[in-house]
């Protein structure tokens, strides 16, 4: 079995910043990226390692946005700066596992509002 479990969200002001955190359990291969989603909208991708290790960025989020990781601890973390009230959404962590399958994590509510 693989869990994920997203942490780090919440209440903020515009221009603030927060830390969101994924640790990762199970059969895991990577724990790779963050997707989010509003109500009414397909999840988009917000941040990811790519093959190589490199990173890859919405161009919403570009310079606001640092995604990285622990591999040692099967951890994820995206620190978000800046923040706007249309980052507002439900953030999700995202690994892919054996079999190549994708997992998901039940999400952390982030909102940017005055």
């Amino acid at each position: 079995q693989v869990h994920l479990v997203e942490s780090g969200g919440g209440l903020v002001q515009p221009g603030g910043s927060l830390r969101l955190s994924c640790a990762a359990s199970g059969s895991i291969i990577s724990v790779r990226a963050w997707y989010r989603q509003v109500p009414g909208k397909e999840r988009e991708l917000v941040a990811r390692f790519t093959v190589g290790d490199t990173t890859d960025y919405a161009d919403s989020v570009k310079g606001r946005f640092t995604i990285s990781r622990n591999n040692a601890k099967n951890m994820l973390y995206l620190q978000m700066n800046s923040l706007k009230p249309e980052d507002t959404a439900v953030y999700y962590c995202n690994a892919i596992g054996l079999a190549l399958r994708d997992y998901w994590g039940k999400g952390t509510l982030v909102t940017v509002s005055s």
